[in-house]
Parts: C-alpha cells; structure tokens; sequence
C-alpha cells in the first residue's frame, strides 16, 4: 500500500488553491470569492476610463494636462489660485484647457479670442463662477442675455447720466473726507493692513450711493461684516454644492441678510418719491424714472418691484465692492510707492481747486485734472482688479477654424495678458501715467486692449461711476493726507480671492497733510 493513499483518497474531488502549493491568495482569489466587488470595481474603472476619454475628446489639441485627476481635475490647484500659475497657464497657449469637477474649461489668454467670447453672445453668456447664481439668485439681471438683456441694461444706463453722477459724487467726496478723518485720528506708531478699511469705506459709499437715507447705519454695518462670505463664495473655484459649512452656504444665507435690507430700502425709496422728496441716490432716481410718462405711446413705464430693484443693487455691489476695494488699495500704494507723481496729483489738485482743500469735488472739476484721471487708468491697467471673467458656452461655439468649444463648458476670457501686451504698452509693469497724457501714445490709439471693464454687451455699465469714485478718493487724499507705505517681500505679490490685493494688505500709515 502506498503511504498516505488513504488519506488522498479521502480528499474533496474539487482541489481550491491551498497556501502550500500555490502560495498566498492573491486578489484575483479575493474578488473571485466576493463577486459583487469585482463588478463595483469594474464600473468604477468605466467610469475614469469614460471620464478620460471625453477630457481628451473635448480638449483635442490644446496645450494642458494631458490627463485629467479623476472627479476633482485642477480643483487643489484652483483653491490656491495665484498669479504665477494664471500666467503659466497663458503663456502654455493662446486656447488652453483643464477640467475642474467635471466642468471643462478653456482659457482664453490673447485679446483676439478673449474680445470674441465678449462679443459672441451668440455662442457665449457670463456665468461669472458656477455657484454665482445660487448666490445673486437665478433671475438676477446680470444673467439675462439677448434683447431682454438690452432692454433692461437700457433701462438701468439711465441712472448714470451726468445728472445722476452728480448726485452720486457729492455723496462720495462728504464721505471720503469722513473716512480720512476717522483713519488719520489713529495715533499709532505702526503701518497696518488697509484691507478692512478700504472694504469698510467702500461699501458705506456704494449703499449710501445706492441707497441713501433709506438704509440705516446698523444695516450698512452688517452688510459689510457679512460680504465677505459672499466674496469668498465668488472665487473662480469653490466646493459646488450649498451644505451647510461651506463657502458657497455662507455666501446664500449673507445674501438674504443684504435682500432684505436691500428691499425695505427700495420700498422707503418709492414712498418718498411719491411723497415729493428731492433725488438722494441712485433708487430715488429709478424711482422718479419709473414714474415719469413715455410721451411716445402716453403709457407708464414699467414698475420694478421692491425685489427686483433689490436684485439690481445687490449685482451693483458684486459689481463694486472687491473691484473697487481692489482698486483703491492699489491706488494708495502706487502712490505711496511713486512719491513724484503724487506730487504731480497734489499741484493739480490745488490748481483747479484755487488752493481751497475743502471745495468738494464736482465734474466739471474732474473735467479740468487729466492727470488725476491717467493715475487711475493706469493703476487698474497695471493691477486689474478682475484678470478673467467666466462665460458659459450655451452651444458649441467655434471660436477658432480648427477648434470648437463643446457647449454647456466655461470659456474664460483673460483680461490681464491684454493689458501687459508690451507691443501696446511699453514696460508694461511700470506704472506710468504719462502714456495715457499723449494722444499718439499706442496706449491710447489701441483701445481694445484695456478691457479692465470688459467688452461687448456686458461691458461695466458703471465704467464712470467706478472712475469718478477712484478719482474722487484719490483726489481727496492727496489734499488731506501723507501716507507712508511699509514695503515687504510680498508687497508686490499678488493674491487673488475674488479679485487681487497686495499679499501683506497693503500697510500703509496716515497722518494729516500739512498745507
């Protein structure tokens, strides 16, 4: 008898793989046994290998990743955006392209194709970021595209006529010298971040502008304690969904907090018009455009209601409030920084204004300070406080003869490389306002390059009242007060949130100006 036949004999007819012949059990034994994983698996690698697929299938042969990481793209990279990796981006091509949470994006880094997004509204509409309607509400103007579009930015273009502006500006002048005062009554030693005071100023300005009397202090103080979630929501890049927690959730529940302020300002609005009361700011002066008669066809105009004109203020103040903030904090450190030409702002200053500091600003005075008016087209050309806009493609949109943008992907026209274009300005990082004083300069004899208000349909409707109040705030304070700029390393580094601002806040000190 064969040794051990017994117990061979004995053994099951089905022979399973056993540690000692056929060594460790792999995973293909593991997945073997647990069937229902293995198809889990398997639908899950479809699903990358589908996602790759159509990455590279919609990016054809644009520069970017060749790949796409699965489910979240470039959404790490975008959390962090900085200057440096827009610019790389740029440079990588013309058209370039990335995915973030599967939304496909192209990039749009020359003034030709950034100028036909603008002006294909055809193909194109702003989408600004993708939680932006969540957060200024679906049914805001801002996204109205086509002949609806035209007839309520028509509507709206009335109140920026000179008449209103004038009113606007006094406004602006009482309140930047309020402001001044309220800074230079700080008698510390050390420079600080003007972050906070130049967003606080600014928004005062923008709801007294828009609102008047008819929004309380107490409001105004909250709106701007809680705009910064809205700001923070509004990045290029955010967690898409509203749960509670996350930016895109903070910003939704600030905006509700501004509506309803924003909305009983509009009704008092409407209750002092009817009652005779002089025009005080911008929603009295809808107000009074709403009531008068269209002599043409003898009937009313139409009537806004309180939310509608709510909506309106609320895309004014995205509108505003980090571009302008942007845009003032540069100003004040350019200055700072170029000490010549603020000398030559406060001699132009006082000229037209027969040497009394305390004349408040008016237009025909800022008609007679060219000067004044080149220092802030140069400072936004040289810090944009926007560098791109998002558009959504609504249909395929066949910006190139060789290239189609697949519909329903962003297609972000780049407004930075358009104003850094050296051919039209020369040493383009200087800040140099004297290229704007010369008719024959290429500065001005190229005009589709300064797209710091966009182009198109959408362009800024407020591009004078942003202008005036830069110049009135700058003008004011070159008259009232020294400012002492502390530089840092990051003092020309940039970071972007919404908008740009100087990576240390800008430190600067103010004291009042001896005359």
């Amino acid at each position: 008898m064969i040794p051990g036949a017994s117990s061979f004999a004995t053994r099951p007819s089905i022979i399973t793989p056993s540690h000692d012949l056929y060594g460790p059990p792999t995973i293909w034994d593991f997945l073997g046994r647990h069937p229902g994983i293995l198809t889990a698996l398997t639908i899950i690698v479809s699903i990358l290998i589908l996602e790759q697929t159509r990455y590279r299938a919609k990016k054809q042969n644009l520069p970017g990743p060749s790949w796409t990481i699965p489910i979240i793209g470039k959404f790490k990279d975008s959390l962090n955006p900085t200057l440096e990796g827009y610019q790389k981006q740029w440079d990588s091509g013309e058209l370039s392209a990335l995915s973030v949470f599967h939304i496909f994006i192209v990039i749009a880094s020359s003034n030709q194709y950034t100028r036909k997004i603008m002006n294909s509204p055809s193909y194109t509409e702003p989408c600004l970021v993708h939680s932006a309607k969540e957060i200024l509400e679906r049914d805001n103007w801002v996204f109205l595209t086509g002949k609806v579009h035209a007839d309520y930015r028509r509507v709206l273009n009335s109140l920026f006529t000179r008449k209103s502006l004038a009113i606007y500006l006094k406004i602006q002048d009482g309140l930047a010298r309020k402001t001044y005062a309220t800074w230079m009554a700080d008698t510390s030693a050390s420079h600080a971040s003007i972050m906070t005071k130049v967003r606080d100023f600014n928004m005062e300005t923008s709801l007294r502008v828009f609102c008047g009397p008819h929004i309380p202090a107490s409001a105004v103080r909250e709106i701007a304690a809680k705009y910064w979630q809205i700001t923070k929501a509004l990045e290029l890049v955010n967690f898409p969904l509203a749960l509670p927690g996350t930016k895109v959730y903070g910003a939704i529940q600030a905006r509700k907090v501004a509506m309803r302020w924003l909305e009983d300002a509009a009704r008092k609005s409407k209750i002092a018009m009817q009652e005779g009361r002089d025009v005080e700011c911008l929603l009295d002066a809808w107000v009074m455009e709403n009531m008068t008669v269209n002599d043409s066809n003898g009937k009313n105009k139409r009537n806004f209601s309180d939310h509608e004109m709510a909506q309106v203020v609320l895309s004014f103040l995205f509108a505003s409030q980090d571009a302008m903030s942007s845009g003032i904090i540069y100003m004040f450190q350019h200055l700072a920084d170029h000490p010549d030409i603020l000398a030559k702002i406060r001699e132009e200053q006082l000229r037209v204004r027969a040497g009394d500091i305390n004349i408040p600003m008016s237009l025909e005075m800022l008609d007679e300070m060219p000067y004044l008016q080149a220092c802030v087209k140069e400072s936004l050309r040289t810090k944009p406080p926007v560098m791109m806009v998002p558009y959504k493609a609504h249909q395929a949109f066949p910006i190139t003869a060789d290239y189609t943008v697949p519909k329903n992907s962003m297609v972000i026209p780049s407004l930075y490389p358009s104003l850094m274009d050296p051919k039209i300005y020369p040493s383009p990082h200087e800040f140099n306002p004297d290229r704007w004083l010369d008719p024959e300069n290429s500065a001005n004899k190229n005009p589709g390059n300064y797209l710091v208000f966009g182009a198109g349909a959408h362009r800024c409707i407020g591009v004078e009242y942003t202008t005036m109040n830069m110049a009135t705030a700058l003008g004011v304070a070159a008259i009232t007060m020294d400012w002492d700029h502390l530089r840092t390393p990051e003092s020309d580094k940039v970071q972007v949130i919404a908008t740009i601002f100087p990576k240390d806040g800008c430190l600067l000190k103010f004291t009042p100006r001896s005359t």
